[in-house]
């Protein structure tokens, strides 16, 4: 498989100069890509998930995801050329979607990449990567070693209580799973508090125990009934991920989801 990210942009022009810095910065050579997908007939349109390896050389902490979409009008011979950096996989997918790219398009399930552990660890992504504009990312994390964690923290414009919202996201690397969880706060400092101090477990959002408790209950019994009737194993299709084989293991990112 050539993992080689060639976007086809030589006899195309950008059209603004942020398409143009961003090609000029950009550098395919760090990239492990992750899943792509790119609109057909006319290829107008690309999509990437990849894992940035220069950033685990960077500056601890910086998020290790990038999300890059193109756009291209081949009648006007132009293109546009957008990146962005996050800490976990459901927040880059939305980023694309936002954009256009389907979901189901850029999934990482089954193959090599490391499962989620439990029901509401997909519920929860899944509520990210459809969220749409819902959440103003506020700041990230990503910690590849002791421990392997990875969170966002956003305001979120629909909650009514306890704006502040924390996503994390942790590795357990000898079970091959993670865990996502959503927690809530009253204001940025409190969430920076536990933060550092980690003196207490995450406190659910409040509406895991009003009347929206039993929405958030039930789309998690329909998430483990698909998932018992191996909906998760189903082989994705538009995808080109990367593989492995018992012949020739390959070292995986583990912030890119792959064991």
């Amino acid at each position: 498989m050539n993992d080689v990210l060639d976007f086809d942009l030589d006899d195309l022009s950008p059209v603004d100069d942020a398409s143009e810095e961003e090609m000029e910065t950009f550098w395919a050579g760090d990239l492990t890509v992750l899943s792509r997908h790119h609109t057909t007939p006319n290829g107008s349109h690309s999509f990437v998930l990849a894992h940035d390896r220069s950033v685990t050389w960077g500056i601890p902490g910086e998020p290790q995801l990038v999300a890059i979409a193109v756009a291209r009008d081949l009648r006007q011979a132009t293109f546009t050329f957008e990146t962005s950096h996050h800490a976990t996989a459901s927040f880059a997918q939305n980023w694309l979607a936002e954009r256009g790219c389907p979901l189901d398009r850029i999934a990482l399930r089954g193959g090599d990449y490391i499962e989620p552990a439990d029901d509401l660890t997909v519920q929860v992504e899944q509520q990210i990567q459809k969220s749409g504009t819902r959440y103003e990312v506020l700041d990230t994390y990503t910690s590849d070693y002791d421990p392997s964690e990875a969170w966002t923290l956003v305001r979120d414009s629909h909650a009514a209580q306890a704006p502040v919202r924390l996503f994390y996201e942790e590795w357990n690397h000898d079970a091959g799973t993670y865990t996502m969880r959503e927690s809530a706060f009253a204001d940025v400092g409190v969430a920076q508090t536990w933060l550092d101090e980690r003196s207490g477990p995450l406190l659910e959002p409040p509406e895991y125990s009003d009347h929206n408790g039993a929405v958030v209950r039930a789309r998690i019994a329909r998430i483990a009934l698909a998932r018992s009737a191996g909906a998760s194993a189903t082989p994705q299709t538009g995808l080109d991920a990367p593989r492995t084989t018992a012949a020739a293991p390959v070292q995986r990112p583990v912030q890119g989801r792959l064991l």
